[in-house]
């Protein structure tokens, strides 16, 4: 560890840690992250509801991913990323390295909660037009400043819903820089300048170019990446859904259809409240229609084949801004 990690962080221990998850019961286990579990705790001392990363030390990679971890996080900070609390770096009784990193809690969980819903639950999530749109920009002005206005271009190689949090005003953050915080080099005139490494994206979020267990990184790539999430906010689909094989992608899928049939490839909770807004708060169809078209058009705008023809982030974020408050625009003035 760098000599000046602890002068960044407040200090927790691993007895605190252990006090605030019930040892890390089962029970407090509330999903698995890169090289690791993630637990909800609440700390005796502040009160505070926190979810805490414990890192698996025996899988290869796990300790360097939490430096790069605390690394990125306390040199980079946005309205729209997962901001660190603390650290616990230690020993534990038997003699064994100990690892987690402490984020507040976030109330509404993970995006991918609201778009895929079990079967079990009783009264499933559901997330307006406003929503979607609002997290979309969340996302894109993150990634924006990863880009562009952070001292140095900084790809996150697992940009997925899992990973992007829901505050209680269903403001976005975007979480889990472990494995994903990689720096392009900040002399290089290029932001998308290319590097490898082993492959830890997920399967169905690694974009073009990535092949034989190699990721190449570049902002070109991250924003592919962006075009995957916009789209799975859309149509609710993840790009692994079982309808996707062979030829068939959730790109080409929505590609195929969304000039003519937009209402056949958006999410059908999505359809039904675009209907009820044409019926019920007679906001024209043209408006919905347009404001649907913009959406993908912004995605399509990330897959072009070649990357240096692909838009930037500020460029999308810009877009995406457009559209919201086109959005907001006839949504407060109907009639």
């Amino acid at each position: 560890m760098p000599q000046s990690f602890g002068e960044h962080f407040g200090k927790v221990t691993l007895s605190d840690l252990t006090q605030a998850t019930r040892d890390f019961s089962e029970s407090n286990l509330i999903g698995g992250g890169s090289y690791g579990s993630v637990y909800r705790g609440k700390l005796k001392e502040s009160k505070m509801e926190v979810a805490v990363k414990v890192f698996d030390l025996e899988m290869r990679g796990a300790e360097r991913s939490f430096v790069a971890e605390c690394e990125a996080l306390r040199s980079i900070q946005h309205r729209n990323l997962l901001p660190i609390i603390t650290a616990c770096s230690t020993v534990d009784n038997i003699g064994n390295d100990f690892k987690a990193l402490i984020y507040e809690l976030m109330p509404n969980g993970s995006l991918d909660t609201w778009l895929h819903h079990k079967g079990d639950e009783e009264a499933p999530k559901r997330l307006s037009l406003t929503q979607r749109i609002s997290i979309a920009v969340n996302i894109a002005d993150a990634l924006d400043y990863l880009h562009h206005d952070c001292g140095r271009p900084t790809v996150h190689c697992d940009l997925k819903p899992s990973n992007i949090l829901l505050e209680d005003d269903m403001n976005a953050l975007l979480g889990d820089f472990g494995i994903a915080c990689f720096f392009a080099d900040p002399q290089s005139t290029w932001a998308g300048s290319i590097r490898s490494i082993g492959m830890k994206g997920t399967i169905g979020y690694i974009p073009p170019g990535s092949y034989f267990g190699i990721f190449l990184l570049g902002t070109s790539n991250h924003i592919f990446l962006f075009n995957l999430v916009l789209l799975e906010i859309l149509i609710g689909k993840r790009p692994t859904d079982a309808m996707f094989m062979d030829r068939l992608d959730i790109i080409s899928f929505v590609e195929n259809s969304f000039q003519s049939q937009i209402f056949d490839v958006i999410d059908v909770h999505l359809v039904e409240e675009c209907k009820n807004l044409t019926q019920d708060k007679n906001v024209p169809e043209k408006e919905i229609n347009k404001c649907l078209l913009d959406l993908v058009q912004v995605a399509f705008s990330c897959t072009r084949s070649l990357p240096s023809e692909r838009s930037n982030m500020k460029q999308i974020a810009s877009e995406m801004h457009a559209i919201k408050v086109s959005q907001l625009g006839w949504m407060t003035c109907k009639k």
